[in-house]
């Protein structure tokens, strides 16, 4: 864990809330990440100790940035990187409950629908 501030998205890529640094870059873009309260660029110098909400599809995340490393490394290094905060992470687990317990309707569904099905959908629909 080297040197105190990287650009914020290589840092997301590098702690594996990312798969590409593309995809960080768009979250950025699309403000689903704020740095200490404000929405911010994928150039933004990012510092220890400063506060992250991400969020991810349905999922948010607030952790408080503990390192940097510059390459991305396995998940086990990746989490000591940063600090999911204790509100943050019962927020979240309340919501992973709730979506087992009301599914969202359609996702159960995977792929295309097989010939019976799309038979099934034709004599509904037409």
């Amino acid at each position: 864990m080297s040197n105190d501030s990287m650009r914020i998205d290589k840092w997301l890529w590098v702690a594996r809330f990312f798969k590409t640094r593309s995809l960080a870059s768009a979250a950025i873009a699309s403000h689903k990440i704020r740095c200490n309260g404000d929405h911010v660029k994928p150039a933004r110098d990012l510092k220890v100790g400063d506060e992250l909400e991400i969020t991810i599809s349905q999922t948010v995340f607030v952790v408080i940035v503990q390192g940097m490393a510059e390459q991305r490394r396995p998940a086990s290094e990746a989490r000591l990187l940063y600090q999911e905060t204790p509100e943050s992470e019962a927020m979240r687990l309340r919501d992973q409950e709730l979506r087992k317990l009301a599914p969202v309707p359609g996702s159960d569904l995977k792929g295309r629908p097989t010939k019976r099905e799309g038979r099934l959908i034709r004599r509904i629909g037409g």
